[in-house]
């Protein structure tokens, strides 16, 4: 199933479900009376629903709106929903109090709750509907060429996009190449084959689509691999490379038959306006007066700590200007920690302090996290670049699941992913999944390396294969 068809039949779905609303909050505020209380019926609520049919048109594609736009995820759609149909009932009413059409507002509450209900279910039957045992037969097995980051990336993407139908059955890479330990497996379980024998392998393994990760796939062996494949039916994709390029906006161009990828330059406009200053002060200010009790009773918790219950920290801000970052004094990397310094980490509880950072303009809610001036004394050209929004108390790495501990890579490919894609509307959205993070973080551990697909290693000459799935169900399942 493609897409762009999904998309399509979600979008079907809500129009539908839409038209069924209707009826049923006019039945929750008058009974089966069919008769309002000013001029009319029931008919005088249909203008209305053609125009909010409409409107929801625009706002699914402007939003994309289907719920798989970056994969899967619970709380995204949650937050992406909410928003939209926040938006539009405050179009539907102000457009009811401008034309002075007299609509009753419980029935347009219960006509929004309702879309908010069935518009969610539909995204999750979708999300079930594609992990089922029916789909089964239409996943794609996936063979990934490389062992490097890209790869373990290229694999993670594909497990949060169950929309693409596919499934990682293992890796291929060089003989002569050591394995990332963080790929799923163990190279401990690798066994060598020949050169030649690569395609049967494949073969036996049923794969479906290769994908090529290398830096360099232009070599004699991959060349080689990727046009036996062809020739096979067994479809080849390739990640260009340097893969940090295309956290720009790429756009292809087809010169006489030779392809050129154009890099424009993405700039975070929204990220650095005052629409999103005037978001910080204002709903800063109010966050602040609501963390009040929450800092003021995690401070007595903490007032015998040395140093006192509060500290601070050197940080870089926008374009790399230090400040002092304000937090609760409580040790991160402490392996003995109260329960009550645990509970107030896992709340971050400790971070509320930097609401006051944020009035004072060295950071936003939304945007990298900031690091230290010894930490982004080592970045790369490529990741200076998350330096030129304004640091934030929270961002799309943080809710992703990336912390602390994690490289300031890994968080550079999703701050820079935000910069691009930044707007009012995702900052709320993001800021709403942050919310959402913390009780996920309170309530579960995290579960890191739950993967379970197989590896297989390719080389020039010789190949290391390692066990695979047994089916192409079983990682669908896992991962969802």
């Amino acid at each position: 199933m493609k897409k762009q068809r999904l998309q399509h039949w979600i979008l079907a779905g809500d129009i539908t479900w839409a038209f069924i609303a209707l009826p049923l909050a006019y039945v929750m505020r008058y009974g089966f009376t069919w008769h309002g209380p000013t001029d009319g019926t029931f008919f005088t609520f249909v203008p209305p629903l053609l125009v909010a049919v409409a409107i929801w048109a625009l706002i699914f594609s402007w939003m994309k709106l289907d719920g798989f736009r970056r994969g899967w995820d619970l709380p995204a759609t949650l937050s992406q929903l909410f928003l939209a149909l926040c938006l539009l009932m405050a179009v539907l009413m102000a457009g009811a109090y401008l034309l002075r059409i007299f609509l009753s507002r419980l029935t347009l509450s219960y006509f929004g709750f309702l879309l908010f209900v069935g518009f969610l279910s539909i995204r999750c039957a979708a999300h079930a509907i594609l992990g089922s045992r029916y789909l089964a037969n239409a996943v794609r097995r996936v063979l990934i060429v490389g062992n490097g980051p890209v790869a373990r990336e290229m694999a993670a993407k594909i497990e949060g996009h169950p929309e693409m139908l596919c499934q990682v059955v293992g890796f291929l890479c060089s003989s002569d190449t050591s394995f990332d330990t963080r790929l799923p497996g163990t190279a401990s379980q690798a066994r060598v084959i020949r050169t030649l024998g690569v395609i049967d392998l494949i073969r036996e393994q049923r794969i479906d689509e290769v994908i090529i990760t290398l830096s360099k796939p232009g070599s004699p062996e991959v060349m080689n691999l990727a046009a036996r494949c062809r020739r096979e039916g067994i479809g080849v994709s390739v990640v260009p490379h340097p893969y940090e390029l295309y956290l720009s906006k790429p756009q292809l161009l087809d010169l006489g038959g030779l392809p050129i990828l154009q890099l424009r330059e993405a700039r975070a406009r929204f990220a650095n306006s005052w629409v999103k200053r005037s978001l910080d002060v204002v709903l800063g200010f109010v966050l602040l007066l609501i963390s009040v009790p929450f800092v003021a009773l995690g401070a007595i918790g903490l007032v015998s700590k040395k140093g006192g219950p509060f500290a601070r920290e050197v940080r870089c801000g926008q374009f790399g200007k230090h400040f002092w970052m304000y937090r609760l004094n409580s040790d991160r990397n402490c392996q003995e920690l109260s329960r009550f310094e645990i509970v107030l980490q896992q709340l971050s509880i400790t971070e509320m302090p930097q609401f006051w950072n944020v009035l004072c303009g060295n950071m936003s809610l939304v945007g990298p996290r900031p690091e230290s001036p010894e930490r982004v004394k080592h970045y790369s050209e490529w990741q200076c670049q998350r330096l030129n929004v304004k640091p934030g108390m929270s961002g799309l790495a943080q809710v992703c699941g990336l912390r602390e501990e994690h490289s300031s890579e890994e968080k550079a490919r999703f701050d820079l992913q935000y910069m691009m894609h930044s707007s009012l509307f995702f900052d709320i959205s993001l800021i709403l999944q942050t919310g959402s993070t913390l009780m996920g973080r309170l309530l579960r551990p995290n579960k890191l390396g739950s993967r379970k697909e197989g590896e297989i290693s390719l080389g020039a000459t010789d190949f290391m294969v390692e066990r695979t799935l047994p089916n192409a169900h079983s990682s669908q399942s896992s991962a969802d």
